[in-house]
């Protein structure tokens, strides 16, 4: 018995195509949405600094590229560690535009505005040739210039919040996560390699952390953990420029292994440094 399309063989083959496709697809939304959840639940437990840690590690971005490595070649991998590098900026200008907004407007505003910053950053990246090179250039401007703005409204406090996350809160975030990374993973054989590393660390994490708490404990409370992502963001910074370098010549893996001891290895620095200043 034939199908409509003339071959029963041509019509199960296309299903079982379109079965493997849902089944990955739901795969790396749910891989994604464990990461991202726990990573979010742990940064709004933590006191500001920790959190601010938290918030900047690459767990959306880190299970982007887990993905992306699955289906494109090393060479695609390095690619789009540059667009993750040059977006690390706008990143930075997102969290220090969330501050600033958050002292005065409340949750839609101060969000709304600092995402639109994002998207039009992000726009104004995709129009330009990067290099690594280029691309380290520009974080080294836009940090030199957002951590003085940032750390005026980085002030010293108790615990982010002892306020309970609710399953709703889980389940809204677990969604918008998965249906991003769904996104970014499935068109990036669309929109290339630059744009996916673009897109990868859309601040995903920093958004959630915001809807829940601006409502909470009011916008000043939540933008003293933005506050303070400047610093950690450098290693962001650091460890994708290490990918981009080592995908190649070492491996995708290895590369990921590098670049992740990276960002831990920075952020246990800014650890250690906050902690000799608290004792002195």
């Amino acid at each position: 018995m034939r199908c409509f399309c003339g071959s029963s063989i041509g019509c199960i083959g296309r299903r079982n195509a379109i079965l493997m496709f849902l089944i990955e697809l739901t795969l790396k939304m749910a891989m994604t949405a464990a990461l991202v959840v726990v990573a979010s639940v742990a940064a709004e437990r933590s006191r500001p600094f920790i959190g601010a840690m938290i918030t900047s590690l690459p767990s959306a971005a880190g299970a982007v590229y887990i993905i992306l490595a699955l289906e494109h070649s090393p060479a695609f991998i390095a690619a789009s560690a540059v667009g993750t590098v040059a977006a690390n900026a706008a990143v930075a200008v997102f969290a220090v535009t969330y501050v600033g907004l958050a002292q005065r407007h409340g949750l839609a505003a101060s969000l709304g505005g600092a995402i639109a910053v994002w998207l039009i950053c992000a726009a104004l990246l995709h129009a330009v040739a990067w290099t690594p090179l280029s691309a380290s250039l520009l974080n080294a401007v836009v940090f030199s210039l957002t951590i003085p703005a940032a750390r005026k409204f980085a002030t010293e406090g108790p615990r982010t919040t002892k306020m309970p996350i609710t399953p709703s809160d889980l389940a809204w975030r677990a969604a918008t996560v998965a249906v991003c990374v769904a996104i970014v993973t499935t068109a990036s054989h669309s929109i290339g390699s630059f744009a996916s590393g673009m897109f990868a660390v859309f601040p995903i994490v920093m958004a959630s952390f915001i809807i829940i708490l601006h409502p909470r404990i009011g916008g000043p409370a939540a933008a003293n953990v933005l506050a303070r992502v400047q610093l950690p963001l450098l290693g962001l910074w650091l460890g994708f420029l290490a990918v981009h370098y080592l995908a190649v010549p070492a491996g995708v893996w290895w590369s990921y292994a590098a670049g992740l001891l990276i960002v831990c290895v920075w952020n246990g620095l800014l650890w250690l440094h906050a902690a000799a200043g608290r004792k002195a």
